[in-house]
């Protein structure tokens, strides 16, 4: 990511919603498309949605985009090895706030134990980082070992889009333009396959979530 697109996530709105636990925000493109952002779920506990990909993590696990940091909070209590990451600094600080540890991140910069992650997290839409899935997808690669783990969620209908967004306060923007992809499972599959993963399980979850763990390939 540039500096420019951490600089939406890592001050105003956004960061004042992760101190607070909840406020009114979203993703909105030009043209109606909108991803709320669930703050007062993501600032919770771990809910039985996530209970499931908690279920399926091995070894250890990398947060990418941790947010107020429930996952990490959670694998911690279960005596597993995590690290969450986020651009935003109220999420870092929360997440270690809840005895958790995160880095202020970006995945695309350099990170501890690189090659070496056992299974990595893409959890509330964060598959949509930087809008370009493959990138992503194949830096994530970099980051696991030979049999590593990728947890996805996906969008819930079958999307390949690049968007172009702006994180809203209710209708108002706030925050410059960002890319950002919105992809479903079978697009994911795809991006998967051309970027050194395959596709090992998908399954779905309460609140209409859906999911795919992706094994590294060789």
């Amino acid at each position: 990511m540039t500096t420019q697109e951490t600089e939406q996530w890592d001050s105003g709105p956004y960061a004042a919603a992760i101190r607070a636990q909840r406020g009114d925000l979203s993703l909105r493109d030009g043209e109606g498309w909108c991803l709320p952002l669930d703050l007062e779920r993501w600032c919770a506990r771990a809910d039985a949605g996530d209970r499931a990909v908690l279920r399926r993590c091995r070894g250890r696990v990398l947060d990418i985009g941790c947010g107020a940091g429930r996952f990490v909070e959670a694998l911690a209590r279960r005596g597993q090895n995590v690290l969450g990451i986020d651009v935003c600094p109220s999420a870092v600080r929360t997440t270690v706030g809840r005895g958790g540890s995160a880095l202020l991140r970006s995945v695309f910069e350099p990170l501890p134990y690189e090659g070496r992650w056992g299974t990595a997290l893409l959890i509330d839409g964060n598959i949509g980082i930087g809008g370009d899935p493959r990138r992503l997808l194949r830096r994530i690669r970099d980051l696991v070992h030979a049999q590593g783990l990728l947890l996805v969620e996906t969008a819930p209908e079958d999307v390949d889009e690049l968007k172009q967004v702006r994180i809203h306060a209710g209708h108002r923007p706030v925050s410059a333009v960002v890319p950002w992809a919105s992809v479903g499972a079978e697009a994911l599959d795809r991006h998967a396959r051309a970027s050194g993963w395959t596709a090992a399980e998908r399954w779905t979850a309460p609140r209409t979530r859906h999911f795919v763990a992706l094994r590294a390939r060789a």
